[in-house]
Order: C-alpha cells, then sequence, then structure tokens
C-alpha cells in the first residue's frame, strides 16, 4: 500500500529527533482563504503605494466570471468595476482580468487582501494596473505594381 507523500513526510518529522521536526508549517489552515503565512508578513508589507484605484488581477482560473471576480473582492470596497479579459474566439477566460475601486485607499485594501489568495482552485496576484502603452500606427500599405503581377509570399512548393 503506497503512503501518500504528506502522510509519509509526517511520519518522517515525527520520528526524527532533528531540527527539522520543529519546524512550523507555513500554510494557514482556512479553506476559504487558504495562503501562506510568515511572521513579519513582509510580502504584503514592502508593496509599493497605490497611485490609481485600479487594480490587475492575474493567475485567474479559466472558469472565473465577472460576477465571480466581483464577489470575491466586493468586502474591500465599493467596486466600480470588474472586468475578466476573455478571448474573441472562444469566449473563455485569459487568465486576466481588472478591478477598479470608487477610492485608491479601498483598492489598497483589496491589493493586501486579495493578493496570493486562492479563487476558483487557482492562486491570484494582484498589482496595480498601468496604463495601456499607445501602439504605434500601423505602416501604409505600399501600391500595388502596375504591371498587373504580384508576389508570392508563400515560402517552398505548395501543392
Amino acid at each position: 500500500m503506497a503512503l501518500s507523500s504528506s502522510t509519509a513526510l509526517l511520519r518522517l518529522l515525527r520520528s526524527s529527533s532533528s531540527s527539522i521536526a520543529q519546524l512550523r508549517w507555513p500554510i494557514s489552515s482556512d479553506r476559504r482563504s487558504f495562503s501562506f503565512l510568515s511572521d513579519d508578513d513582509t510580502s504584503t508589507n514592502n508593496l509599493p503605494p497605490l497611485t490609481t484605484p485600479k487594480l490587475f488581477v492575474s493567475g485567474l482560473s479559466r472558469l472565473t466570471t465577472d460576477e465571480k471576480l466581483k464577489e470575491a473582492f466586493s468586502p474591500y470596497g465599493q467596486l466600480l468595476e470588474a472586468k475578466v479579459i476573455t478571448d474573441r474566439a472562444s469566449g473563455r477566460s485569459k487568465g486576466f482580468g481588472f478591478v477598479r475601486y470608487a477610492t485608491i485607499e479601498e483598492a489598497d485594501k483589496a491589493r493586501h487582501g486579495m493578493n496570493a489568495k486562492f479563487l476558483d482552485g487557482w492562486v491570484i496576484f494582484v498589482d496595480p494596473a498601468k496604463p495601456r502603452e499607445q501602439k504605434p500606427p500601423p505602416a501604409p500599405q505600399s501600391e500595388p505594381p502596375e504591371s498587373g503581377f504580384r508576389t508570392n509570399k508563400t515560402i517552398g512548393w505548395c501543392g
């Protein structure tokens, strides 16, 4: 009969008289907000201050919807928008989204409260949203030659 890896590890730790047996597991046991714990909680204290009430949420499950995202982030303040970015062709989540709060303070509470938490079985990460970068204008199309011949852009033998 095979033992699971966690059972085998626990047996090893109980039987060991080394300092490994005195280690504390750095994991919260609350199933609704499963997260890693640290003694001084430096993972959230060293985050830079927010300059915008809009947050970028990455690591979302493909099954996460706008409603689930709004429900998860609503306890931290007045949500103005919760949007999961979806693929145009399939309609499925791309794995990230955005939430916008009424104030920067509410967004900061949400960032500290939801960063590295589980949502729909996936660990999500919450960061400040960056403004969109302007795309360069498309290059103008060249005029086709007057002779009526076109250049074939395929490479190799077709057919």
